[in-house]
């Protein structure tokens, strides 16, 4: 059980510092957007998020997912050419969905900036974009092998490596365009997505070619006969079957998605703004506030997608006690580290605000979403219990439904009342996901939720540390600038929360001998805990 959990522990953490360099990176390159081109340029952009997340989900088509599963069959069969041909033959299904994909976006592009979007001045982009959905796609099948042959390390590295091309060619495109519109912002951004997106593909194509060669070491060393591959079954086929039902659920809520988002700025006009203040509150809400008060969500993210694993073999052992224990240490942890977040981020919006993106409309979105946060990270928690334990589809149920919800809010509730409409459609959606959600894994893994121990206690330590640090730090009074006076205080205040939850035994036995196995060495943990 300690190497069990000490290396959940260890991939967790090199997931989550990942995680957390991509995301702090993307923060830092949306305010440096936010500042270069404005809040309208944001919410154009976001606008074209919208459409071009739903293109890039036609076009990989999930063939990460299919990749991966026949890579790791074949090399578990000890087949090497089976594994290669997996791979050959699904980058020729994501070639072909992501070149007609690709011919659809760039063709019609006018037509969906200015029927679709309501902004004629987003056909350029897209055009720029739809080039970037064959080397998405192919770079998606690659990661997929990496992925299946454990390649895990360099993966992470890549997509940092990545990040930062993007953010560079980015940064270049947006100087030599100099004073920026909204329209030659956006094309700026794309054209730097694009020109990273193809030295991703050459880079990723040219590891694989290096990396392949081991595959056929495989072969050679290997005494699988080869009877029962591929030679008399279909490879396409099997994709078909892995890939094509998670296609079209992700379709469906990627295009839920993608018109929720189109009929958000035309709902905020509808409510009597003009269509640059709509894209511009819309640029502030979703663009700006939200990505800050997620970015802290990269811890449980990690540790989620580590738990699938965890609680699949539970099930599969039909093991109902450890279950129960690994379900109810996920969510106490995800409410305690959520719950601290929230507070931090409610205490100190306005600061948060003013320093990171100069602006008191991003400051008071901040401020307004905070209470939200533990009900949208706990969701992350909860989803890789059920997905764990087999209950993929309700969750994929739930999801389209949570979407649908939010279509529904976009397109009656926000032309009414305005950006409030989108604040309250954000709330409700959240909460309805997680309820559900939630109400499965309860029943599914039969655990308690302790009100009191795994919510009010948090809620009172991370109250009382957020106005301890300020009182420390009114009596001293350092002689500092306001962003290191900020950061010192959200660190005085983690600390103390750290501190009060001890005190009032907020952090249990439970999860101080999970921070032990994972920490300790196994001969040390079996001294520490042998006479317990």
């Amino acid at each position: 059980m300690p190497s069990r959990t000490r290396n959940l522990f260890t991939n967790a953490i090199s997931l989550t510092l990942t995680a957390l360099t991509i995301r702090a990176v993307s923060v830092i390159f949306n305010v440096y957007i936010a500042n270069k081109a404005g809040n309208e340029a944001m919410g154009l952009f976001a606008l074209l998020g919208s459409v071009y997340a739903f293109s890039i989900t036609i076009a990989c088509a999930s063939i990460n997912l299919g990749t991966t599963r026949l890579v790791a069959d074949a090399i578990g069969l000890g087949d090497g050419k089976l594994a290669l041909r997996s791979v050959r033959k699904s980058l020729l299904i994501c070639s072909v969905t992501s070149i007609i994909s690709g011919l659809v976006l760039f063709f019609f592009s006018n037509r969906i900036a200015g029927d679709l979007l309501g902004d004629i001045r987003a056909a350029s982009s897209l055009k720029v974009l739809a080039t970037t959905l064959f080397p998405v796609a192919v770079c998606s099948c690659l990661t997929g092998y990496f992925t299946a042959v454990r390649r895990v390390k360099l993966n992470a590295t890549f997509q940092i490596a990545i990040q930062l091309i993007k953010i560079a060619v980015t940064v270049c495109f947006l100087t030599l365009f100099g004073e920026l519109d909204p329209e030659s912002a956006c094309v700026a951004l794309v054209l730097g997505s694009a020109a990273a997106e193809f030295i991703s593909l050459v880079i990723t194509f040219c590891l694989y070619l290096y990396d392949k060669k081991k595959l056929v070491v495989l072969e050679r060393k290997s005494n699988y006969s080869g009877e029962g591959t591929s030679v008399g079954e279909s490879i396409t086929k099997k994709i078909l079957i892995i890939t094509l039902p998670v296609t079209v659920s992700a379709c469906i809520r990627s295009g839920l998605s993608m018109f929720q988002h189109i009929l958000i700025p035309r709902g905020l006009a509808a409510s009597g703004s003009s269509w640059s203040e709509a894209l511009s509150s819309y640029g502030a809400l979703h663009g700006m506030a939200l990505p800050l008060l997620l970015f802290p969500s990269a811890f449980i993210a990690a540790f989620a997608g580590l738990l699938i694993p965890e609680i699949s073999e539970c099930c599969i052992q039909e093991n109902t006690s450890r279950l129960s224990r690994a379900s109810y240490r996920a969510l106490g942890m995800a409410l305690i580290f959520s719950i601290g977040v929230s507070g931090i981020m409610l205490f100190y919006s306005h600061e948060l605000g003013r320093l990171i993106y100069k602006s008191d409309e991003v400051a008071r979105y901040i401020r307004i979403l905070a209470p939200l946060i533990p009900i949208m990270y706990i969701d992350g928690a909860v989803d890789a219990v059920l997905k764990g334990s087999g209950h993929q589809v309700y969750s994929m149920n739930v999801n389209i439904a949570d979407t649908l919800t939010a279509c529904l809010f976009a397109l009656f509730l926000i032309p009414k009342i305005g950006i409030w409409g989108y604040i309250i459609s954000i709330y409700a959606t959240e909460i309805l996901n997680t309820t559900l959600s939630l109400m499965k894994m309860i029943s599914v893994s039969k655990i308690k939720v302790r009100i009191v121990h795994q919510i009010a206690m948090p809620i009172i330590c991370v109250i009382g540390a957020t106005n301890l640090s300020r009182i420390v730090l009114s009596l001293i009074k350092l002689p500092i600038n306001d962003a290191a006076a900020l950061v010192l205080e959200i660190t005085l205040t983690i600390g103390i929360y750290v501190i009060l939850l001890n005190l009032t035994r907020t952090i249990g036995s439970e999860e101080k001998e999970f921070l032990n196995a994972a920490l300790l060495s196994e001969k040390k943990y079996n001294e520490k805990f042998k006479n317990q």
